[in-house]
């Protein structure tokens, strides 16, 4: 049997060292088991429609299977490696139980998109999502300027622009007479966050009191950004075009890394004295 058990800190490492493009966590629990609670960018393929639908799963990514304890994702690794002969698979070992990464609490907000619109129109509702938290950063920048660790935000703020540049390279393909990107990136309204979460629900937990700030702001973009990671990789693991799954996969990555910044960022946040 060639299905490697994987700890959930090897499969920590291993998420951060790989490309997006070259795996898939395959969540094979229930869909109200999925929505309680699943790792930030898994595919739900319940073990009950797995025989069903496991043409589906890519031939070129390795497999990372996982449940709630371990038992029904190795199962389905059994099953993909007998009918598919597939090489590359893993189980996590303990399931999400064992898991004490990141869980994204709530199913994806796809309806920020339409799987099915054309590559055009996901891009710009992608650009859109860019400035929303293009927006999110510079605020909490501007509110805490004159602390250190604020410059962080400034960074991301900047980093989102690029990846708005990005994707507006990818939309303008093929078009003519359009905007450069200084006016159509202007004319975004920005008013919703790459996650799902609206701008404004996001700048009042911002402004929320108690504790120390920097780990709670910090603590707060992370949500965001592991939620914005779940989307845009669900949406490549959906979008029907070649092009807009790849986009959507570049994006994850680069929320991959914006995640990576925020967790560096936490060791530098000021202890709090507290009162004896």
């Amino acid at each position: 049997m060639s299905i490697r058990e994987i700890k959930p800190a090897e499969l920590r490492l291993y998420i951060q060292r790989h490309d997006e493009k070259e795996f898939l966590l395959v969540d094979v629990r229930q869909p109200e088991e999925y929505e309680d609670g699943h790792i930030p960018g898994a595919r739900l393929l319940p073990l009950s429609e797995f025989v069903q639908k496991m043409d589906t799963l890519p031939q070129d990514q390795d497999l990372i299977f996982y449940c709630r304890s371990g038992g029904r994702s190795m199962a389905a690794a059994m099953m993909a490696e007998e009918e598919l002969g597939r090489n590359g698979l893993y189980n996590l070992d303990g399931g999400i139980l064992a898991w004490d990464g990141a869980v994204a609490e709530y199913p994806p907000r796809l309806r920020v998109f339409d799987p099915q619109a054309a590559p055009e129109s996901l891009y710009m509702t992608a650009m859109n999502l860019e400035k929303g938290a293009m927006n999110f950063y510079t605020t909490i920048d501007m509110r805490h300027g004159g602390e250190a660790w604020s410059e962080v935000f400034g960074r991301l703020a900047e980093a989102e622009i690029g990846h708005a540049l990005a994707v507006y390279r990818l939309w303008r393909r093929g078009r003519v007479g359009v905007d450069d990107f200084d006016v159509v990136f202007a004319g975004l309204s920005g008013s919703v966050l790459e996650g799902g979460m609206s701008l404004a629900e996001a700048l009042d937990r911002a402004a929320a009191s108690g504790g120390n700030t920097c780990v709670r702001l910090i603590e707060l973009a992370l949500h965001i950004e592991y939620a914005a990671f779940d989307l845009y990789r669900t949406m490549a693991d959906q979008a029907e075009a070649l092009e807009a799954r790849d986009a959507f996969v570049k994006i994850a990555q680069a929320e991959k890394s914006h995640i990576n910044v925020l967790v560096d960022a936490l060791g530098g946040c000021p202890a709090i004295s507290l009162p004896r």
